[in-house]
């Protein structure tokens, strides 16, 4: 699969929730319509493929960490990300991800729901994500 470079344009998402689901290692297996319309990938472009291809290189490598431990611990992981959309123009989300666990309680994927992130939220993320960006050098 082709990487774009990145473009310094917003996608501004609207509109219903984007839903994917994972197996443990991040590897999605389920894409609804808005996941696909918002990131530009057609469902077959995404299912089979890690999520991590729509991380946009503005996102410190912490916020994943953070998030990966607390998956892993079977706990619900909530942020917001900045995603990288097929044409390489970028996207907010407020994101939520939950272990998906089989009838005998063992974790076998995750499911993310994610709305469109609000101004506010995303100010005070950018601030905060540069500082760890920084720090990340």
């Amino acid at each position: 699969m082709e990487k774009i470079t990145p473009i310094n344009e917003e996608y501004i998402y609207k509109g219903n929730v984007m839903i994917s689901q994972t197996d443990l290692d991040g590897v999605i297996n389920y894409a609804n319509r808005m996941f696909c319309k918002v990131s530009g990938y057609r469902a077959s472009e995404l299912i089979s493929h890690n999520h991590n291809m729509l991380k946009h290189p503005e996102m410190p490598n912490a916020v994943f960490i953070k998030m990966w431990d607390t998956l892993k611990g079977g706990q619900t992981w909530n942020g917001l990300l900045k995603n990288l959309r097929k044409d390489g123009k970028y996207y907010w989300v407020d994101t939520e991800i939950l272990p998906v666990k089989d009838i005998n309680n063992n974790m076998i994927g995750y499911i993310s729901v994610r709305k469109p992130a609000s101004r506010k939220g995303i100010q005070e993320n950018k601030t905060i994500y540069q500082k760890m960006l920084e720090a990340q050098k």
